[in-house]
């Protein structure tokens, strides 16, 4: 006789105020032998709190190799319930988890979600910007992704919801602002935690901000309509801005993908608008 196949649990795990975490969430805990972790240290800590003890955890983070996730299948075709958590929040949203929970679906094993705090809708409901949104989690560092990225956003009419670290979020604000100066935004930061805060107004307006940012940043950007940018941003105030960044030394393409996301125009527009100023 075949024996039953586990259950895997996606866990949501407090961002800062441990009363957020659910009793169905401990109760999970303590029910299933196996734990999948990001950080095993961190879990320890966290199951410590709760007075779960016995539980076998296994590390598994974004760098983990198809072996690892295999073994954890495996665990789970063996009848053993898994339940798998990240450092803070719900995992696969901006934090590893969607191997296994692709693993564990192919190989027929339920997948059954724990919900609990987010740092997304944490943000969104402190905002003040209401109706839908796009989550784009963090964005890339590389310059040409990072800038496609941007300006995606900037084309989105609904809200935005982006994650930033704390060293980087006045360098974000600004690349943000370039392209849409005039847009609501809500800087999250350190939610549900002591020091939590929402810092808000335009784009441009928290850009200039002279202050230090710390802790974990949620960024908001409010709806906004981009079909608007091409009846207020004329032909003069493109080329000023073309000029501005030409004497800045900024690389023609650079430009052209700024001022097409800031203005709405087409790039390749804005790219010949370049060269024929540079030459």
């Amino acid at each position: 006789m075949t024996s039953p196949v586990g259950t895997c649990y996606v866990v949501a795990t407090p961002i800062g105020n441990l009363g957020d975490f659910s009793a169905r969430a401990v109760e999970t805990l303590q029910r299933c032998a196996v734990i999948a972790a990001e950080d095993t240290r961190r879990t320890r800590q966290l199951l410590s709190h709760f007075g779960v003890t016995g539980k076998d955890l296994i590390a598994l983070h974004e760098h983990s190799s198809a072996r690892d996730v295999l073994r954890v299948i495996e665990r789970l075709r063996a009848g053993e319930d898994v339940a798998l958590v990240t450092d803070a929040g719900t995992p696969v949203v901006s934090d590893p988890g969607d191997a296994l929970i692709a693993a564990a679906a192919e190989a027929g094993v339920r997948v059954v979600p724990i919900p609990g705090a987010s740092a997304v809708l944490a943000a969104l409901s402190g905002s003040g910007f209401s109706g839908g949104f796009r989550f784009i989690g963090f964005l890339p560092r590389e310059p040409r992704p990072r800038a496609v990225a941007i300006a995606k956003a900037c084309d989105e009419p609904d809200a935005v919801v982006l994650f930033e670290s704390a060293n980087r979020l006045v360098e974000t604000l600004r690349e943000l602002a370039a392209a849409t100066p005039a847009r609501r935004a809500c800087v999250a930061r350190e939610l549900t935690k002591m020091h939590e805060e929402f810092v808000r107004g335009t784009l441009v307006e928290l850009a200039a901000l002279s202050r230090e940012w710390m802790g974990e940043i949620t960024i908001v950007l409010g709806a906004h309509d981009p079909g608007s940018r091409e009846a207020t941003i004329d032909d003069a105030s493109i080329d000023a801005r073309i000029d501005e960044e030409l004497r800045a030394g900024t690389h023609p393409k650079r430009i052209s993908e700024m001022i097409s996301a800031w203005s709405g125009r087409p790039k390749r527009e804005i790219y010949e608008r370049v060269v024929r100023k540079k030459g």
